[in-house]
């Protein structure tokens, strides 16, 4: 049993450092692709900094549209425009491309939803101050909206965890592949387990710092 473990315990790290790449790298370009995105969709809705209904309703279908999509389905689904970008449909590079096509627009609705909470009369008054749009997008309602950003991040983050155990499952590596290949085909409980812990420690650590973060936030 020990010998077993052993053999284990290098799979178990190689695979949360393979699971770590696919949240970091995938969480930065979601969140470049995101942050705008989700700011557009509050600033082009009606009776706000830059009303356009027909960008509005373009960047709101297109939103939804992919978020309907499940990630197997989407995964196959761009795996020639994944080969495009980054030369491969598997691994942790292939994995990269549909989780930020994945959590870019879910960053974006959780970001807007956010941003829709700071106080409208707020805006209005650093309007009346002739603020530019530039200066109110970052000054105010971006730092108004900081403590629900970071929560939007932890949750976020968090997604992105269950989705790269769904890569895993299909050649990207990580703790999926681990569950799969380990647990699951050769029936061995102890790596099921151990996974599902595994996971659950490090979705635990991950809302803690985001609730952390938020609360003082909030106090400044």
């Amino acid at each position: 049993m020990s010998e077993r473990l052993n053999e284990l315990l290098p799979l178990f790290s190689v695979s949360i450092y393979e699971t770590t790449l696919m949240v970091v790298f995938s969480l930065i370009f979601s969140i470049i692709i995101g942050i705008p995105l989700g700011v557009l969709l509050v600033i082009t809705r009606p009776n706000h900094l830059m009303p356009n209904k027909f960008l509005f309703n373009l960047l709101s279908s297109l939103v939804n549209a992919i978020r309907s999509v499940p990630f197997i389905i989407l995964m196959l689904a761009i795996i020639p425009f994944t080969q495009m970008i980054v030369g491969t449909s598997i691994g942790i590079r292939g994995a990269v491309v549909p989780l930020v096509v994945c959590i870019a627009p879910y960053i974006a609705r959780l970001l807007e939803t956010a941003i829709l909470e700071v106080n409208d009369g707020i805006i209005e008054a650093y309007k009346a101050m002739g603020a530019s749009t530039i200066k109110i997008i970052t000054r105010i309602i971006l730092r108004e909206a900081l403590p629900g950003i970071v929560l939007c991040m932890t949750i976020a983050t968090i997604g992105l965890i269950d989705l790269t155990a769904m890569a895993g499952a299909v050649g990207a590596g990580g703790i999926g592949d681990l569950a799969l290949r380990y647990g699951y085909q050769q029936w061995n409980m102890s790596v099921i387990i151990g996974t599902v812990i595994t996971l659950i420690v490090i979705v635990q650590i991950i809302q803690t710092i985001g609730n952390f973060v938020s609360r003082k936030l909030k106090k400044n």
